[in-house]
């Protein structure tokens, strides 16, 4: 197969400054680099015209997300988090450890954390709940006594 590896995921957001400082110091995500777009490549690429964006990439554990910012043309959509059943990407998933305080520690650093979708089996050690990025991208924060690097059902 021709395919070598994941490059990166995007996530379109709203103000580049706030995204950064959620996910290099909430989540422990580092900044790899950033760059400067604005030609006709690019609008060709991007199926959009006029295109000035900023982009920063951070990595965490292998995985690489870009940050984009429009300048031009303007950022569109709203910061409501996306229904699970809706086509294209649902969310991002981190593993975790100890959940219950972690919550606790997101709560209090004015994270958004979706009391309502959290399964807790402490006796077995797992548990899952929902939190956002600062433009609405849900993130799943899954704790498990399986191996860190294991998938989902392993």
């Amino acid at each position: 197969m021709p395919v070598l590896r994941l490059s990166h995921i995007g996530i379109c957001v709203a103000d580049l400054e706030r995204s950064l400082t959620f996910y290099r110091d909430v989540l422990g995500f580092e900044k790899r680099s950033e760059l400067a777009v604005e030609a006709e490549d690019a609008d060709r690429l991007l199926g959009l015209e006029g295109v000035k964006l900023n982009a920063v990439y951070l990595e965490r554990d292998g995985a690489r997300i870009e940050l984009l910012q429009y300048d031009s043309p303007n950022t569109t959509g709203d910061t409501a988090p996306r229904a699970m059943n809706a086509r294209g990407l649902t969310h991002i998933s981190l593993r975790v450890h100890e959940l219950p305080a972690l919550i606790t520690e997101l709560g209090e650093k004015g994270v958004e954390v979706f009391q309502d979708t959290w399964i807790d089996y402490r006796d077995a050690g797992i548990g899952a709940v929902f939190i956002t990025d600062p433009d609405g991208t849900r993130i799943e924060l899954v704790e498990s006594p399986t191996a860190p690097d294991a998938l989902p059902g392993e």
